[in-house]
């Protein structure tokens, strides 16, 4: 089998000196052809040999005809390594994106490298692949834009992280159709689904009841009963928090340094108190926020409040929640944070004090 590929060279190199470009793609087609025929029984140094001259050829042919390889290409285990890295690199996406969507020969590591420095064509590609690492899915769920996470979304053999659970989820957020494809995967954690089902619209609330399957369809229905009774429960009393933080207002004594001591003392009726008194906002709202499955909706009243990080980081830390917050998702509001400009969370704020509610 070497010699064939070997009686090509002289006709290559013609080529790629001074042939037309229809010479060069015919010549592409030729090896190509040679390929395929045979390659299932090509020893590592044979196909070795294919690698450099379909490197070499596509190197000098146009779009079209690097396409039509990566289509040829992409379903073989066997095709050229090289080759096939230099097309999935390929800018174009009528070039990479057969191989990024189909290819075997991509590792998790150049996946991960074309997810982070390529577009959102090629990050759609990469979303359909099957048997997606969660390394891929987390670049993914981090830079993609709406078509791209749906399309992960609906990708029922991509694994995820924790992170990129939560991350996926906070996506959700206004996307109807998101909230539907996410509550439909039955690998959601039931903490993921529980957060998602509360950002749901009662009518998609009821579509996912009444289309889920079996394995899931009484999962939800018991979370949905959950979320019922917590809006149906009676108003908390802060009591003794309330009257203590008012005085303190009053004394010019509640500042960050007193939120921060509630904080880190557990003082969690003083802490939501405070955020309510320093944003003049209603403090079932402020209650619903500290009680909540949500991270991000805290960093705003604190933000807005002149809250330092370390006593945000003390709150967040601190605060009872069913699902403690972990380092990553510490980092990604410690980010979120720094990035929340003082007139954004003010001005979030006083549309909260308008309607008097959180919007979901």
């Amino acid at each position: 089998m070497q010699q064939p590929a070997h009686s090509i060279i002289a006709e290559l190199e013609d080529a790629v000196r001074g042939g037309s470009s229809a010479k060069r793609v015919d010549t592409l087609r030729q090896v190509t052809d040679l390929f395929l025929n045979d390659g299932d029984r090509l020893s590592d140094d044979q196909v070795q040999v294919f690698d450099d001259v379909l490197c070499l050829l596509i190197a000098r042919v146009e779009t079209r005809a690097k396409a039509e390889l990566s289509r040829r290409l992409a379903p073989i285990d066997y095709a050229p390594f090289e080759v096939i890295q230099h097309l999935a690199w390929d800018d174009e996406i009528e070039v990479a994106g057969t191989v990024l969507a189909q290819s075997s020969r991509l590792g998790t590591e150049t996946l991960v490298e074309i997810a982070s420095r390529k577009g959102q064509d090629h990050l759609l590609a990469i979303s359909g692949r099957p048997d997606l690492p969660a390394a891929v899915t987390d670049v993914i769920v981090d830079r993609g834009e709406g078509r791209v996470i749906r399309r992960l979304a609906n990708n029922a053999s991509a694994s995820f992280s924790e992170e990129g659970y939560s991350a996926i989820v906070a996506r959700a957020d206004g996307d109807d159709e998101l909230i539907e494809i996410l509550g439909l995967r039955t690998d959601l954690p039931a903490k993921f689904l529980r957060d998602l089902l509360r950002r749901a619209k009662e009518a998609v609330r009821t579509r996912l009841l009444a289309i889920a399957p079996p394995s899931i369809r009484e999962e939800i229905r018991q979370i949905l009963n959950a979320i019922a009774g917590e809006a149906s429960a009676p108003k908390r009393s802060y009591g003794v928090a309330e009257e203590l933080v008012k005085l303190m207002k009053g004394l010019n004594e509640l500042d960050d340094a007193a939120v921060y001591s509630f904080a880190e003392a557990g003082k969690f009726d003083e802490v939501t108190v405070s955020l309510a008194v320093l944003n003049d906002m209603p403090l079932d709202m402020v209650g619903r926020l500290m009680e909540g499955p949500r991270n991000d909706l805290i960093l705003i009243p604190c933000r807005s409040a002149k809250l330092n990080w370390p006593t945000v980081e003390s709150i967040l830390r601190n605060r009872p929640n069913e699902y403690p917050i972990d380092e990553p998702t510490l980092e990604i509001a410690q980010r979120d944070f720094r990035k929340l400009s003082m007139e954004t969370a003010q001005r979030t704020v006083r549309f909260w004090q308008l309607h008097n509610r959180i919007e979901k």
